[in-house]
C-alpha cells in the first residue's frame, strides 16, 4: 500500500467538492480530492441548473467563472403557470436588482475540473474509499482503492462531499448522527430536447394533472420536468406521452402549445427532503448532498452545497494557517441555520406547486397561496429574494 500525506481529503468531486479544493488551493492548502466514478460520467451527470446570484459570483472571484458569464443565461424574473394563465415575478426588482444565472451543474464541474488539471492538484478519479481511520484524532487516514493500486493517505482533515448515500456520512457513528427525512408523494421525470426554449426564463406550472417546470440550457436546448407518480417508470412515457402532457399542463390561453423536438436524456428523480446533524464528527467535515438533500422545486440544491464549501474553506484556513478553531467549531451550526431556511422555501415551492392527487382541500390551500404569490407584493419580493440569493445570506 503506497502512503501519502496531505491536509486536506477531500471525498467526492462534485461541485461542492471540487470548488472546496479549488478554494484550498488558492490559498496554498494541499489537498487530494478521490472520485469514485470516471471524469466521464461527473462532466456529464445533469442535476441543477439555477445559480444564485452570491453562488455565481463566488464562482467569478476564485477564477471558475469565466465560461458561466459567456454562456449562462441570465434571468431577471420567473413566470408561474396556473388556471391556464401566465404570471410574471420580477425577481431583480424584488430582489436588489440581483438575477440568477442558468448554467448546468454539469458544467461547473468541467470549469472547476479543467482549472484542477491545469494547475496540476491531485484528482483521482475511479477510486474507491474502502475506510477511515483516526477521525478523532489529529492524524485521520483513509484508505483508496485507485486503478493504480491502493492508498493510505494520512490527513489534518477530511471532507466528506461524496452525497448522501456516500461513504463519508456512513462513517459517522449512529448514535451521533440525527438524519431528518420527509419522502414526497411526488417525483420529477425530467427531459433534456433539443427544442429552442419557448420562453426566456424559466416557467413553474401547477396543473390538476401535475406539476411542470420549463426551463433551458442553451438558445438550442431545453430542460423539461413533469411531476408523476412515485410507482411510475420511465417505460410507462413514450415520448409522445411526455409531449402531450407537458402541451397540456404548460398550456396558456395566449400560448396554447409549446415547441417540440428530439428528446436527448430522460430520467425520474425521487423527491425527498434530508439534513443530517451535526456536519462534523471529528475531524471529518460534511458538505453538500453529504449533510442535506432540498426537492428541487426551490433550485436550492448546488447552490446549498457551494454555500457549505464557502463556510468550509475559510474555516479550514483559519485553523491549518492561523491555528484558530473558532469557525470550524461553528461550521456545523453555521451551516444548519441556512440548510433549514433552504429546506423551509424549497418545501413552501414544492407544496404550493404539485397538486394533491387525494386531498381536494389541500389544492384549494395550494391554490390561495399561488394567488398570493402573484398578487401581494410583500408574498412576491419573500419569494424572490429567497429565489434569487438565500443561500449567499
Amino acid at each position: 500500500m503506497k502512503e501519502l500525506r496531505t491536509q486536506v481529503v477531500i471525498v467526492g468531486a462534485g461541485p461542492a467538492g471540487l470548488l472546496l479544493g479549488h478554494l484550498l488551493h488558492l490559498e496554498g492548502i494541499d489537498n487530494i480530492i478521490l472520485e469514485r466514478r470516471s471524469r466521464e460520467h461527473i462532466e456529464h451527470r445533469v442535476r441543477a441548473g439555477v445559480i444564485e446570484y452570491g453562488i455565481a459570483k463566488l464562482l467569478v472571484e476564485s477564477g471558475v467563472g469565466e465560461r458561466m458569464l459567456r454562456d449562462g443565461l441570465v434571468h431577471h424574473g420567473v413566470e408561474f403557470r396556473f388556471d391556464r394563465a401566465s404570471h410574471r415575478i420580477p425577481l431583480s426588482d424584488l430582489a436588489g436588482g440581483k438575477p440568477i444565472t442558468v448554467y448546468g451543474q454539469q458544467e461547473v464541474v468541467k470549469d472547476i475540473v479543467a482549472a484542477r488539471l491545469g494547475y496540476g492538484a491531485p484528482l483521482y478519479f475511479d477510486s474507491e474509499v474502502t475506510g477511515f481511520d483516526g477521525l478523532t484524532t489529529d492524524q485521520p487516514s483513509v484508505d483508496v482503492d485507485t486503478p493504480e493500486g491502493k492508498l493510505r493517505i494520512t490527513c489534518d482533515y477530511v471532507a466528506g462531499c461524496d452525497g448522501t448515500l456516500g461513504v463519508a456520512n456512513r462513517a459517522i457513528p449512529q448514535n451521533i448522527i440525527r438524519r431528518y427525512e420527509r419522502t414526497y408523494p411526488f417525483s420529477w421525470l425530467g427531459i433534456i430536447a433539443q427544442a429552442p426554449p419557448a420562453t426566456d426564463e424559466l416557467i413553474y406550472c401547477r396543473h390538476e394533472n401535475g406539476f411542470a417546470l420549463y426551463s433551458m440550457r442553451s438558445p438550442e436546448v431545453s430542460r423539461l420536468y413533469l411531476g408523476v407518480r412515485p410507482d411510475e417508470t420511465l417505460d410507462q412515457w413514450s415520448d409522445d406521452r411526455i409531449w402531450e402532457e407537458l402541451s397540456i399542463r404548460l398550456a396558456t390561453d395566449q400560448v396554447p402549445e409549446i415547441g417540440q423536438g428530439p428528446i436527448l436524456e430522460r430520467g425520474i428523480t425521487a423527491m425527498r427532503s434530508i439534513v443530517i446533524e451535526p456536519m462534523r464528527y471529528g475531524r471529518l467535515l460534511l458538505a453538500g448532498d453529504s449533510a442535506h438533500i432540498v426537492p428541487p422545486t426551490g433550485a436550492k440544491g448546488m447552490n446549498l452545497a457551494l454555500a457549505d464549501v464557502r463556510v468550509l474553506s475559510r474555516a479550514l484556513l483559519a485553523q491549518l494557517i492561523g491555528g484558530d478553531d473558532t469557525l470550524l467549531e461553528a461550521y456545523s451550526a453555521t451551516c444548519l441555520e441556512r440548510v433549514w431556511r433552504a429546506e423551509e422555501f424549497s418545501t413552501y415551492m414544492t407544496q404550493m406547486l404539485h397538486p394533491s392527487y387525494t386531498d381536494d382541500f389541500e389544492n384549494g390551500v395550494q391554490k390561495t397561496r399561488l394567488r398570493q404569490a402573484v398578487a401581494s407584493e410583500g408574498a412576491a419580493t419573500v419569494l424572490a429574494q429567497n429565489y434569487v440569493d438565500l443561500c449567499s445570506r
